[in-house]
């Protein structure tokens, strides 16, 4: 029995969230359900953490023990043809013995994508949100970079329970536009997430930009935990996109 480090990509759309349910297709019960036919014997998989039904991922990490007796390539291509087509596995590793995805972890990024327009692109609607009128950019980054630092988000999401403090350092928080001009992309890395954080964030940003928010407000709501007018950006626009380690 060996335990492994498996690095997972899926295309959120068609899953009520990651987390095993009853009665509902999710991520963790497909991959868990592809195990079993290799002989996997535990009773839940771990992951670095649990995303929104309809969220995106390209950089999941998951672990588990398994009697496995060939290469790590081997058992990425045996897993791969056990999961369906909207999730696939990128890398496989050896373990330490105490790894855990999510407390071995540092920091997460993710990354929010929009396109602006008048009218729906299908060819964009499953993984960005549309957003019009088109927001100011400018004001979108300056007041994105009040959210770098150790701040209280409580007033843009909740902690796992109620003993879990509302602090969370953030890293990196910038948009970049598309050369067209007709998309952008915000990447965010923190240490960790609040529920809904990243989601709230984008929100409140593109509000912003487009002068519904002022950037006093947004200010305020991370000094004094102002709360700010409701609203959550869609999931469709959320990818987790990389999970790093020590």
């Amino acid at each position: 029995m060996a335990p492994y480090k498996v690095t997972i990509a899926y295309d959120g759309t068609e899953f009520k969230g990651f987390q095993r349910q009853r009665s509902a297709r999710t991520v963790q019960c497909e991959l868990e359900n592809a195990l079993k036919k290799l002989g996997w014997t535990e009773r839940t998989i771990t992951s670095a953490g649990r995303t929104d039904t309809g969220v995106h991922a390209e950089g999941q990490v998951i672990g588990f023990q398994l009697e496995w007796r060939h290469s790590t390539d081997d058992l990425m291509n045996a897993l791969n043809k056990q999961l369906p087509v909207d999730i696939r596995v990128l890398q496989v590793r050896y373990a330490e013995t105490d790894f855990h995805p999510r407390y071995s972890a540092c920091m997460r990024r993710y990354r929010y994508q929009v396109y602006f327009a008048g009218v729906e692109n299908p060819l964009l609607e499953r993984f960005y949100w549309r957003v019009w009128p088109k927001p100011n950019l400018e004001i979108m980054n300056e007041c994105s970079r009040l959210f770098v630092g150790r701040h209280d988000f409580r007033a843009y999401g909740k902690p796992p329970n109620s003993r879990s403090s509302s602090f969370r350092t953030v890293q990196v928080a910038n948009w970049d536009l598309a050369e067209d001009g007709s998309k952008a992309m915000l990447r965010i890395s923190a240490d960790a997430f609040l529920y809904h954080m990243v989601r709230r964030i984008v929100n409140v940003l593109v509000r912003a930009g487009q002068g519904r928010i002022s950037q006093t407000e947004v200010y305020e709501s991370l000094e004094r935990q102002l709360e700010l007018p409701a609203g959550i950006a869609p999931a469709k626009g959320l990818i987790l996109e990389e999970i790093i380690y020590k």
